[in-house]
């Protein structure tokens, strides 16, 4: 939806989406949730960055208690490329390098190649 450019569609669907797991307590999908809702405000509007920031920080967070190490490599993605974005290069890369060292399989897969493309970025 969101390359659509129906932003507010889609960002009332991720509010419906926070509401049934609030309702349900099925918790799964909630630190993806926040990273989406936190690109589509940027997509919507560089002036949500802040806002954005905030829910990449939210979804970092419960991606950690989770203990869900692939949500919080995307979320902690999300939150560099934005930081990046104002300046912040050398904490953004090395925010990233931390979650992404975790990591001993799976170099392959798209997120942690996204992750490692941003970090070689970051050091140019």
């Amino acid at each position: 939806m969101g390359r659509l450019s129906r932003f507010d569609e889609a960002l009332r669907i991720v509010d419906e989406s926070f509401e049934f797991i609030e309702r349900t307590g099925q918790q799964y999908y909630a630190a993806e949730l926040h990273r989406l809702k936190g690109e589509l405000m940027l997509a919507q509007n560089d002036s949500n960055a802040s806002q954005a920031d905030q829910s990449f920080r939210d979804a970092i967070e419960i991606a950690r208690k989770q203990h869900a190490k692939s949500w919080e490599l995307r979320a902690t993605t999300s939150l560099a490329r934005l930081m990046a974005k104002q300046g912040k290069r050398d904490n953004a890369r090395s925010m990233l390098a931390e979650i992404y060292n975790w990591f001993s399989e799976g170099f392959d897969t798209a997120d942690l190649k996204d992750a490692n493309a941003l970090m070689e970025e970051l050091r140019g």
